[in-house]
């Protein structure tokens, strides 16, 4: 071994994070121009940000000029759309940075994160890239939470209990009452609601009841801004305070804080596409159970999972791929043969209902 024997022992065994297909890398090796791929695989909002985004970032003119290290505009933008003070509110690159923060605030090595699965992929990746110990409870056959399962592992060296909300891959809720009886433990409860803005459900209200109750949100979905990496998470106020103190500087771009201003300007737009995405999820569950070799499962997200049977799910994705489709594959244990597609325009689920169709025959 050469400069690999400086790497740290429990990292050389990491295996990163499996994120999806960039149309540009399938250049020149499927039989579709990039520029028509219709890529479903994830969860991006088809619509776009706002018109006002675009506008706003062509003419910005402090690029120069690092960003409000503070977020003191930010965060009370964020607080007047979340409803809370600024001061449980920071904001990161990305929800998944603030994951990371957390975890490196709370979790000491050894310490437990319990996890329940099939859910977000990033809640492992990065207790395991911080020396934390993944405390796994698998979910039900319809993917609800066991919660008695979950209150049964928590113990002393319990420092954070996940739960994606509506949760990633699986598009079901955890019902509020549920949530509440995690809180009561008294163990830190992280409620990621990424999707909030399609399930219209939000445990924001029990923020000042609960001071071990944290909740992630992010542009990424609902307001087409995956691309700035922008998300937001709602913390105990001293938990806030130790975020904003540990955070790289200026972890939050210019263009990002341009970005949330001009959405909220403009959320009427946002929100109409929000609408779209719904009534075409509706049209794409109801078209995907019309095909009798897919298990199709209810969703609150803008995306579907489905069960593969009969057929090999690997060679689906391939075959998909290879016609220009781009949607995510699994082959972990509770969603092996599964395909998650992403609720796309109403001419991006005619496209992959008629691939579907010719693939399965």
């Amino acid at each position: 071994m050469g400069i690999e024997k400086l790497i740290k022992k429990d990292l050389l065994a990491f295996g990163g994070y499996s994120a999806a297909t960039s149309p540009e890398t399938l250049e020149g090796k499927i039989d579709v121009a990039t520029r028509d791929i219709i890529k479903l695989d994830a969860n991006e909002n088809p619509y776009g940000c706002s018109p006002r985004v675009n506008k706003a970032l062509s003419q910005f003119q402090q690029f120069n000029i690092y960003p409000d290290d503070g977020q003191e505009k930010l965060r009370k933008l964020l607080a007047g759309y979340a409803g809370i003070d600024a001061k449980y509110i920071v904001a990161g690159s990305g929800s998944n940075q603030l994951i990371d923060l957390l975890i490196r605030l709370l979790v000491n090595k050894g310490d437990e994160v319990i996890n329940c699965t099939p859910t977000f992929g990033i809640y492992s990746f990065s207790t395991k890239l911080c020396g934390g110990t993944l405390v796994e409870i698998p979910r039900d056959e319809n993917f609800n939470i066991d919660i008695a399962k979950v209150k049964s592992a928590a113990g002393k060296k319990t420092k954070i209990i996940f739960i994606a909300n509506p949760n990633n891959p699986t598009g079901n809720l955890t019902p509020r009452k549920d949530i509440i009886e995690l809180l009561e433990t008294g163990v830190p409860v992280v409620v990621d609601e990424a999707y909030y803005e399609f399930s219209g459900q939000t445990v924001v209200p029990l923020m000042k009841k609960y001071d071990n109750l944290i909740i992630l949100r992010t542009f990424s979905k609902w307001a087409g801004l995956a691309g700035l990496r922008i998300g937001y998470g709602l913390f105990p106020p001293e938990i806030a305070d130790f975020i904003l103190r540990i955070k790289i500087p200026y972890n939050v771009n210019a263009a990002a804080i341009a970005a949330v201003a001009e959405s909220f300007k403009d959320t009427d737009y946002l929100i109409d596409s929000v609408k779209k995405l719904i009534a075409e999820r509706k049209r794409l569950f109801t078209r995907l159970q019309k095909i009798d070799w897919l298990k199709v499962y209810p969703s609150q997200s803008n995306f579907i999972l489905c069960r593969v049977e009969g057929i090999d799910a690997r060679e689906l994705y391939k075959k998909l791929q290879a016609k220009g489709i781009l949607v995510r594959y699994f082959d972990q244990n509770r969603i092996k043969d599964c395909i998650r597609i992403s609720v796309g325009k109403p001419e991006h689920t005619d496209a992959v209902i008629k691939a579907l169709r010719e693939i399965g025959g």
